[in-house]
Parts: structure tokens; sequence; C-alpha cells
């Protein structure tokens, strides 16, 4: 691909969905997908896909959260929404400490040069 041109590849005709958001205004939203054929009818061979996305105050300020929620209809995708959510925050904080963890390895240590600490070849840091 040249790096001067944008080729995008096509939409998936075998993956269409028709996106609907419903918000209670308070805790979050869902986002229900219905799976459409090319015409834009319902494809019933295929179940649609629930996501939800909310958000929790920290020290640091808002951290959003997205994710999806098992579920066949709106109403299982409602009673199924607090599960996920403290599933996604769980799955979030364990991905925060695992990088707070691995910036703490990384342990900055300055190359010893041939006549000392910061002769020739000295102050570099790897």
């Amino acid at each position: 691909m040249n790096p001067n041109s944008h080729e995008f590849p096509g939409m998936d005709p075998a993956g269409l969905f028709h996106e609907e958001t419903y918000t209670d205004r308070k805790i979050g939203s869902i986002r229900m997908l219905t799976p459409v054929t090319v015409e834009g009818t319902t494809d019933t061979a295929r179940q649609p896909l629930f996501l939800g996305q909310t958000q929790v105050m920290t020290p640091a300020g808002a951290l959003p959260l997205s994710f999806e929620i098992p579920a066949k209809t709106l109403k299982e995708a409602m009673d199924e929404f607090a599960k996920a959510a403290d599933q996604a925050l769980e799955r979030t904080v364990r991905e925060l400490q695992e990088m707070q963890r691995e910036a703490a390895s990384q342990i900055v240590v300055p190359e010893m040069g041939g006549s000392g600490l910061l002769g020739p070849g000295g102050g570099k840091f790897r």
C-alpha cells in the first residue's frame, strides 16, 4: 500500500448492523446493534449485540467504560448492565495496575563509559 494513498477495504455486507442507543440519562447507555441485510431489513439469522457505556469517577477524573453485554433482548441487557459494568471496571483496573507495574520496572541505567561515568561513551541511557 502506498503510504501517501488511503486505500480502505470495502464494508462487509455480511456484517451490517443498525444501531440504536438507549439511555436512562443517569447511569449510562446501551447500544443495540441489530443485524441487517444489505437491503436494510432485519437479518433474523444473527443475534443482536448489546454494548454498554458508562463512566466511573476517579481522583484523576472520569474513567469511561465500554463493554459488551451478553443478552438477547434489550430487557436482558438492562438486567445485565450492572454486572457487565462491574466486570469491565475490574478488567480496566487490572490493566491499569499492569501498566503501572511495567512502567515501574523500566529502570533507566546510565551506560558506563571507558573513562568514567560521563567520559567518552558515558552519559547515554539505555
